[in-house]
């Protein structure tokens, strides 16, 4: 190195930069495995000389794709689990919600889901319950029990369950948002007292379209999306426990609670309390009022009322149980009522009876409320 001469900066950077001719740029796509009907996949990009005629490949056959959420296979909205009892002792209907899976969300991409369970025929608000809202996942899991409360034998010979997995309308913002699927149980096959389970494929919401009226069309579409329920009106029903009392002397009436009240506030529900009175007069003491429940359908009381006197003065008297929703500053209104006596027929007069023939016996029933009021005359 000492006999040669130095290398300039210039010279350095000059070494070598024509290594040999100039090769094209092979495309991106050189690098893909490219398969032909007859030949292996070229796994290295082509060499470029000399140059290769193409040859077009058959059309192959594609797999299927994965159904959508608008496919007419109703798998493709998912699953939900869950089981049924009919508590005959209790009159109650206990529905557990486990889990859904494979669900489909909407275009909002949102996977924060319930379970809305409603029974038909009825108002749908006054026999609606939901369970809580699980967020984040596809497969929710709940393991949440709904009840519903004063659900009898003949409930269970005439009525469907329908349930429904909905999104949180608090991520979509809009307040009738449709659910994820649904699905429809008759429930007349339940057993009483026996608990059956259910893995079934929620199915697309069934709607119908109706006219509106032209007062609260406002100039708007005159139809909506409705579903077909009830042909005829529920006004609710209540659980009263009666009782004669040997050492008191007279009628302990219970008002324990209320169950699927027809809504008559604007905003779908009521403020209900309880009306008692027994006739013929029998003094001051013959009516009572229970205290009123907030914003509910489905009101639990249990309160007490005595009425003084001798069984056999009590039986030639009549009871009249009226349910009201509380107005402030204007009439209260009359959401249903039901009236027990010897002269009343099926179930209510065979409860007054069976109350006082047999003393220190409290005997509990649900008895369904008319919508007619209830009147008598002195």
């Amino acid at each position: 190195m000492a006999g040669r001469g130095r290398v300039s900066m210039q010279e350095h950077m000059a070494i070598d930069v024509s290594p040999g001719p100039i090769r094209p740029i092979c495309l991106i796509s050189h690098y893909f495995p490219h398969f032909y009907p007859t030949a292996e996949p070229a796994l290295r990009p082509p060499d470029p000389s000399p140059p290769v005629t193409p040859v077009r490949s058959a059309p192959q056959p594609q797999p299927d794709p994965e159904p959508e959420g608008d496919s007419d296979d109703s798998t493709a909205l998912g699953t939900l689990e869950f089981t049924l009892l009919f508590d005959a002792g209790n009159s109650s209907l206990h529905c557990t919600a486990h889990r859904a899976k494979g669900l489909k969300p909407l275009a909002s991409g949102s996977v924060d889901t319930f379970v809305k369970a409603n029974l038909l025929p009825g108002a749908s608000k006054a026999s609606q319950l939901r369970t809580r809202t699980v967020r984040g996942t596809r497969g929710p899991v709940w393991e949440e029990t709904l009840t519903y409360h004063g659900f009898t034998l003949q409930d269970a010979r005439r009525k469907t369950l329908r349930l429904c997995v909905c999104e949180d309308p608090w991520l979509r913002r809009r307040r009738r948002a449709p659910p994820l699927g649904e699905l429809r149980v008759p429930l007349r096959k339940l057993v009483p007292n026996r608990a059956r389970s259910f893995d079934v494929c929620l199915e697309r919401r069934r709607l119908t379209k109706r006219p509106k009226s032209l007062d609260t069309a406002r100039g708007m579409s005159l139809y909506e999306e409705v579903e077909v329920e009830a042909a005829w009106e529920e006004r609710g029903r209540v659980l009263l426990s009666l009782c004669y009392s040997s050492q008191r002397g007279g009628l302990l009436v219970g008002v324990l609670r209320c169950a699927h009240l027809a809504p008559m506030d604007a905003n779908g529900y009521s403020d209900p309390f309880v009306r008692l009175f027994l006739h013929p007069k029998a003094g001051k003491k013959s009516k009572y009022k229970t205290s009123v429940r907030k914003k509910t359908l489905n009101p639990e009381f249990n309160e007490e009322f005595f009425y003084a006197g001798l069984r056999e003065e009590l039986a030639q008297k009549t009871l009249l149980v009226s349910v009201w929703d509380y107005d402030l500053g204007t009439a209260d209104d009359f959401i249903g009522g039901v009236q027990l006596s010897n002269r009343a027929g099926g179930e209510r007069q065979q409860h007054w009876r069976e109350c006082l023939g047999r003393s220190d016996r409290r005997l509990e029933l649900w008895h369904p409320l008319d919508g007619t009021p209830l009147q008598l005359s002195d």
